[in-house]
């Protein structure tokens, strides 16, 4: 499904990408591991559309996506949520998810005066959904409460759930357990279950070890930009070269 090819990207005299290659195939869950300035995060920016390349290729179904917008990404079917939440403070629960639904059509006055029947059959589609999603991930209660008022916890969740709603084929979640207690961050690992069961592919960075265990079928290290090893994890802690340069810091 996503294929990154030899892909670069410099911030002044900093390399953060160095030839950086690895492939997600359909319905899997990758781990994206490494050290603090390995490379993953910028990776993500670039897979994203958040930043461009400098040089390579990144294909979603075998389409270019390399420097398209966040929003075309989006609508080609990936999603990524941010190692911090990143929820619209001011608005509520529900109006954070209504505003990630993909494809809205009210956006005109022509259409809103001549499509009016159909606009308002989209937005109560919009509001089912929403309230399917929030249900899932028990924020239904929340519904009206300003986002900017919710815990940590509930912002990673309400960003998860949020993301679900433009209907991603990929989601690529940026250390979706930091800051979160053990009990949200358990819950947080089944909800990723749930998405993996529902055909969503993902690709996720993380430095809890043991949930990257739990959840991916396949890791992906980096480290000084570049992929270093791939295999499952028992490969992986195995591998003399990632004990080396990362697994000897934290295990």
């Amino acid at each position: 499904m996503l294929e990154v090819r030899d892909v670069h990207k410099r911030f002044g005299g900093n390399q953060a990408v160095n030839g950086c290659s690895f492939t997600v195939e359909p319905q899997t869950t990758v781990g994206l591991i490494g050290p603090n300035g390995a490379g993953k995060t910028t990776t993500v920016n670039l897979i994203s559309g958040r930043i461009p390349v400098d040089r390579g290729e990144i294909l979603l179904n075998g389409n270019p996506i390399h420097n398209l917008p966040m929003w075309r990404v989006a609508r080609r079917g990936l999603t990524r949520t941010f190692q911090i939440s990143r929820e619209l403070r001011a608005l509520t629960v529900m109006e954070n998810m209504l505003i990630a639904a993909q494809l809205q059509r009210h956006e005109g006055l022509l259409q809103t005066v001549f499509e009016l029947p159909r606009i308002r059959a989209a937005e109560k589609e919009s509001v089912r959904k929403a309230f399917e999603l929030l249900e899932l991930f028990q924020l239904t209660r929340l519904a009206n409460q300003y986002a900017g008022n919710l815990s940590g916890g509930q912002k990673r969740l309400l960003e998860l759930a949020r993301s679900l709603m433009t209907e991603p084929e990929m989601l690529v979640l940026d250390e979706p357990l930091a800051g979160v207690n053990p009990t949200t961050a358990r819950n947080i690992a089944e909800y990723i279950e749930t998405m993996r069961a529902r055909g969503i592919t993902l690709l996720i960075i993380e430095h809890n070890l043991n949930m990257v265990e739990r959840l991916c079928e396949r890791v992906v290290v980096m480290a000084e930009g570049s992929v270093l090893a791939e295999g499952n994890m028992k490969e992986i802690r195995e591998n003399p070269k990632v004990v080396d340069a990362y697994l000897g810091t934290v295990v």
